[in-house]
């Protein structure tokens, strides 16, 4: 799809920008997509119409991170590539910065922005949330009779700050009520974005009446943003904090909780989305947070399904994920208590590892089959995988001893006996009966 959106970018006279931020959070199948477009755009002079834009926090990136590769390689690939450094700002430019805001001249500003610059180290994000709490506060007020804001600077002095963004957005979420508090955790569960329309869902499933009303009070106190039909996290800062409101152990609860309630709401919805949020947060929660352990085969099933779904979406790294998740959930003695659903979830684990280039884990789950199979037909699929995996390994003589061991019990006869000299002449006569485009299109 890539190459064929760098025709398109080409074809058209006008440049086009992308623009990805948080490329910490990038995996490679994305970070892969970017590389190809940048390559099939061109490097020439004349082919300069894709300007991609990336920003990723700093101290995160390290050399097993995908964004790192791009970077070392772009030289390599033919593309001009600029590094820029944004520093924190400096108190001169954090002044500037409240003087246009309130619309009051630089000297009269600067006694206020020399506190706020002692406190955020002039972290832009910082900056305005902090504007925004001294405003809430009553710190920062609009004057009628001067017809302009002041501040009360005796009172802002004495105020506790929190010298770490991070605390201070969770100081934020502390002052806000319980329920609000409790809504904005059930959210952060999802990520830094929501659907509105699965928020109605979530309510309903969760049965959590004014979950939208309590979001909204989150919206207006800026914490959240609503845009396009969905809600979205002011900034990631803020989802970690809301998420972060719980315990670990009690957040591996909730996942579980949360997604068991989807997972049986998904039951009478056709809308897949559901099922799939429904097993991410049951695997989020994971094994530990299973205390029936008699839904551990239900949850295994419900990850097959999910896997399956992604197969049929082409998105075999997450297939692979649920595949392997189900296995995990599986208790002590699942071949003989739940033999057909152990085989199928192996069976694919196994296919799947295969087509993602992960051939020891594809050759894990075969041999697991092989070795707990009820009958020779129940182990050929693994078998095939397992010969192929071999193949890609450099271990092409076992796997062509296996697979005529394999041919064998299936009673067909390679008749090795024969030489090399007959097996080509025989080629040979086969393919001079046959015209070129019979070969072509033959497909045996």
């Amino acid at each position: 799809i890539m190459p064929v959106c760098g025709s398109v970018i080409r074809s058209y006279d006008a440049p086009v920008t992308l623009f990805l931020d948080d490329l910490q959070w990038a995996d490679s199948a994305s970070i892969a997509a970017v590389t190809q477009l940048l390559c099939s755009t061109g490097s020439s002079s004349k082919q300069k119409q894709f300007f991609f834009v990336g920003c990723h926090r700093e101290g995160i990136i390290d050399s097993a991170h995908p964004v790192w590769e791009l970077v070392c390689n772009a030289e390599l690939l033919g593309v001009s590539f600029t590094s820029l450094k944004l520093d924190s700002m400096g108190e001169e430019t954090l002044n500037a910065m409240v003087s246009e805001t309130l619309c009051v001249l630089p000297r009269l500003t600067r006694t206020l922005a020399n506190i706020m610059y002692r406190k955020t180290k002039g972290n832009p994000l910082f900056v305005s949330q902090l504007m925004l709490s001294l405003n809430k506060k009553n710190l920062l007020f609009p004057s009628l009779n001067r017809r302009r804001w002041e501040w009360d600077i005796e009172k802002i002095m004495s105020q506790k700050l929190p010298d770490d963004v991070a605390v201070f957005f969770t100081q934020s979420i502390a002052d806000l009520p319980s329920n609000v508090r409790i809504s904005l955790f059930h959210i952060s569960c999802f990520g830094a974005s929501v659907e509105i329309a699965f928020v109605k869902t979530l309510e309903i499933a969760l049965e959590m009446r004014g979950l939208c009303d309590n979001l909204d009070i989150a919206v207006d106190e800026g914490l959240l943003e609503k845009k396009g039909g969905e809600l979205r996290f002011s900034h990631d800062h803020i989802q970690e904090a809301a998420y972060n409101t719980l315990p670990a152990d009690m957040r591996c609860l909730f996942h579980h909780a949360c997604g068991m309630a989807l997972a049986s709401f998904s039951t009478s919805e056709s809308d897949d989305s559901i099922l799939l949020a429904a097993v991410n947060q049951i695997n989020l929660g994971g094994p530990a947070a299973v205390q029936d352990t008699s839904q551990s085969s239900n949850i295994a099933k419900v990850n097959l399904r999910a896997g399956q779904k992604a197969m049929v979406m082409s998105d075999f790294g997450a297939a692979y994920s649920y595949f392997n998740h189900g296995i995990s959930f599986l208790q002590e003695g699942h071949w003989q208590e739940h033999y057909d659903l152990s085989l199928r979830l192996f069976e694919l684990a196994a296919k799947i590892a295969l087509a993602i280039g992960d051939l020891a884990s594809s050759m894990l789950h075969s041999e697991e089959v092989m070795k707990e199979a009820r009958s020779f037909e129940d182990a050929l699929n693994v078998m095939y995988f397992s010969t192929c995996a071999l193949a890609y390994s450099s271990g092409l003589p076992d796997s062509i001893q296996n697979s005529i061991g394999v041919l064998t019990n299936l009673g067909i006869d390679l008749q090795e006996s024969r030489g090399t000299e007959a097996c080509v002449q025989e080629t040979i006569t086969l393919l001079t009966s046959r015209t070129d485009e019979e070969i072509l299109n033959t497909r045996q």
